[in-house]
């Protein structure tokens, strides 16, 4: 997949809408709490992929049905698999999960999570993943790769999570494997905010539309400089958001912006 038409994409692992710039991927297992499988990560994947190229998409929220968000991979089409792959066949598969990440951080749109329920293994990795993430006072998250024998390095896990909640606490929670509490997730700044379960989706939504309604090239700079002055010196980074801000001072939206407060009313970007 190298292009996407949003008003017309129909993925057969996930439900999709698309609706005045904002693009909703639900995850769509109730029954079984939205576990993924091996054909949901390339999917999902090669979609996040394909948003670099899709400007008609401004922001992304990520979902799940039936009061979960996402249980990670399924236990019988894809764990016991794996207990039967070779070395070449598993790493396989672990550079396909970790592309999925890859693709989340890469493509410009911000990607909002609306997280009720269950959100544990790859589920939390997408949660994670995510550049705002919204969840409930049910919210239970867990990065559980320690509790079946594997480690907590998992799809990016040390590199995210402590620059989320800070190295000491995904230290634990890497380790231990255990549920974080929704009034943890927000009071150590994995959650932006937590709503009740039945706002989680609405919430979402009027942040991607504020967002939408922001200048969203923009948007995408600030996304790729959160992402890349990670690795880099302050010296470096100051450089870079130099040059970022100047590219920005170039769009329509920069000039928009100075004419509506010179007029005393609201700017109406357009994303140019």
């Amino acid at each position: 997949m190298t292009d996407l038409d949003p008003g017309a994409f129909a993925p057969r692992h996930f439900r999709w809408a698309f609706e005045e710039g904002v693009a909703t991927v639900t995850l769509n297992r109730p029954e079984r709490k939205n576990p993924l499988t091996f054909e949901s990560y390339a999917e999902l994947r090669d979609t996040f992929r394909a948003l670099v190229y899709t400007p008609a998409v401004k922001a992304v929220v990520v979902t799940g049905e039936g009061g979960n968000f996402s249980s990670g991979g399924d236990v019988f089409e894809i764990i016991e698999p794996l207990t039967r792959r070779d070395m070449t066949g598993l790493l396989a598969f672990t550079r396909m999960t970790g592309d999925l990440v890859k693709a989340m951080r890469a493509c410009p749109q911000p990607i909002i999570a609306a997280v009720d329920g269950v959100c544990v293994g790859a589920g939390a990795i997408m949660a994670m993943a995510s550049d705002l993430r919204i969840g409930t006072p049910r919210t239970k998250t867990a990065f559980l790769f320690t509790r079946v024998g594997l480690a907590g390095c998992d799809m990016g896990a040390c590199a995210v999570l402590p620059r989320i909640i800070g190295q000491g606490r995904a230290s634990e929670l890497l380790f231990s494997g255990r549920v974080m509490s929704a009034e943890e997730g927000e009071r150590w700044g994995f959650y932006n905010r937590l709503v009740p379960p039945d706002e989680v989706v609405a919430a979402a939504m009027g942040l991607a539309r504020d967002l939408v309604a922001g200048p969203t090239f923009a948007h995408g700079v600030t996304k790729t400089q959160l992402n890349t002055e990670w690795s880099v010196s302050l010296e470096t980074a100051i450089e870079m958001e130099a040059q970022a801000q100047a590219i920005c001072m170039q769009t329509k939206d920069f000039r928009r912006a100075f004419e509506a407060f010179r007029d005393k009313r609201q700017p109406e970007f357009q994303g140019d």
